[in-house]
């Protein structure tokens, strides 16, 4: 089938899922990144899927997930504990990738989900989670978004979760380390980013 047949956002599942390597452990955000873990284990990759509810995985849940609270994410968890036992993973740079969606993001990666302004108005929007525990602690981040102008901004209304701050170098400046988003996958491209700049370049 020509690719411009699948719905876009089965585009953008299909290439979180290429990103994630083989013995990795993954923490795991909400809507599509659950789809994404979903169909990476069930291509083979050995993974362990970290949720924020508390839930540790090693094989693929059996049914598409909407939350990751969902029975079908419960049943055969390898772990079902606590929000603070897994976010001390992150604490203990145990993450090697964290995945997260977001409602803006701009050049440096710097993602909002806290709230936007639109038509003079300010929306709010679902919030952190653990989103920015993810973005300054996992040891790379992967980020989905959907590709529409009003989300890629020149600089997020809000910064809940650090990217590369304003440029290279500024992790290490604010002592967060190695790390930050090394890939954005929209329903149109591949987005990584440049270590000399830390800016997001289109790369297909």
């Amino acid at each position: 089938a020509r690719a411009a047949s699948y719905p876009r956002a089965e585009w953008t599942i299909s290439a979180t899922a290429r990103e994630l390597h083989d013995g990795e452990t993954v923490f795991v955000g909400a809507r599509l990144p659950l789809r994404a873990m979903i169909v990476a284990q069930k291509q083979g990759r050995r993974l362990r899927a970290i949720y924020e509810n508390g839930l540790i995985r090693t094989t693929a849940a059996r049914a598409v997930l909407r939350t990751m609270g969902d029975p079908p994410n419960i049943t055969g968890a390898l772990y079902c504990g606590d929000t603070l036992s897994v976010l001390a993973m992150l604490q203990q740079r145990r993450i090697d990738v964290g995945i997260l969606g977001a409602g803006e993001i701009d050049r440096f990666g710097n993602l909002n989900s806290t709230e936007v302004v639109m038509h003079g108005r300010t929306l709010r929007l679902p919030g952190s989670g653990g989103a920015a525990d993810i973005a300054c602690l996992a040891k790379r981040l992967v980020v989905l978004m959907k590709h529409e102008r009003r989300r890629f901004v020149e600089k997020v209304h809000y910064r809940t979760s650090p990217g590369h701050g304003d440029g290279a170098g500024w992790r290490e400046r604010m002592g967060l380390g190695p790390g930050g988003p090394s890939v954005v996958l929209t329903t149109l491209g591949v987005m990584r980013f440049d270590e000399a700049t830390g800016e997001a370049v289109l790369v297909s």
